[in-house]
C-alpha cells in the first residue's frame, strides 16, 4: 500500500503499528494536496484520494495533531504549520507551550488522529482514535516527534510523568493515537482477507 506522507517519521510509525503490511512512500512527483479541509478525516481521506488516483494502488492517508484545551482546541489541523509553513518540529512546539502558558492554568490537551484507507478499487474507510493527556512546561525525551516531549498521556497513570519522547516505542504504539486507529484499520484489514 501507499502511505500518502512527506514525514518519514509518520512512515516509519506506522510501519511499525502495521506488521505484515508493506507501506510504501509516495512515489517521486506525486504531490498531495493542500490540507484545506475542516477536520483530519477530511484531510486525510484527500491525501489517501490523491496518492489512489495517481496510483491506481491501495493508499493510506493521514492526519493528526494536538488539540490544546486552553486554545479552544488549536492548534488543532494547523499542528504541522502552528509555527508557520516551514516551523520545525521545535518551533510548532515552542510555539504552543508559549500560547498555553499565556492562556492560563489549563493544561489539558489531546492528540486525533484520523487514517483514511482508499482501496485499490476506490472504497473508502475511515478509522480516527484520540489520546488524552496533558502538557508539561518544559519539553522532556529524545523519543518520539512534534508534540510528544511535551506530552504527558493519562494512560500511563496519574503516578506516571514521562512524556511521549520518554516512552519506549513499544509502550507509546499501545497508547498513542496513531497506534489505537492503526489497530482499528488491521482489524478492518484482517476481517477483509478473512471474508
Amino acid at each position: 500500500m501507499i502511505f500518502a506522507t512527506a514525514n518519514k517519521h509518520k512512515l516509519r510509525e506506522l510501519s511499525e503499528l502495521l506488521p505484515g503490511v508493506e507501506l510504501r512512500p509516495l512515489p517521486a512527483g506525486v504531490r498531495l494536496p493542500p490540507e484545506e479541509g475542516d477536520s483530519f478525516a477530511e484531510i486525510a481521506l484527500e491525501k489517501a484520494r490523491a496518492a489512489h488516483v495517481a496510483t491506481g494502488e491501495a493508499a493510506i492517508g493521514d492526519d493528526s495533531g494536538i488539540e490544546a484545551m486552553g486554545l479552544g482546541g488549536r492548534p488543532g489541523i494547523e499542528s504541522a504549520r502552528y509555527g508557520g509553513p516551514d516551523a520545525t518540529d521545535g518551533e510548532n512546539l515552542a510555539k504552543l507551550l508559549r500560547e498555553v502558558a499565556a492562556a492560563g492554568e489549563e493544561r489539558r490537551a489531546a492528540y486525533h488522529c484520523a487514517l483514511a484507507l482508499v482501496d485499490a478499487d476506490g472504497g473508502e474507510h475511515l478509522f480516527e482514535a484520540r489520546c488524552e493527556g496533558r502538557l508539561i512546561e518544559r519539553p522532556r525525551g529524545e523519543g518520539g516527534f512534534g508534540y510528544d516531549p511535551a506530552f504527558v498521556p493519562d494512560d500511563t497513570g496519574s503516578e506516571d510523568s514521562r512524556t511521549m519522547a520518554e516512552l519506549p516505542p513499544d509502550e507509546k504504539h499501545a497508547i498513542s493515537h496513531r497506534g489505537r486507529a492503526a489497530r482499528a484499520l488491521a482489524r478492518h484489514l484482517t476481517e477483509r482477507r478473512a471474508a
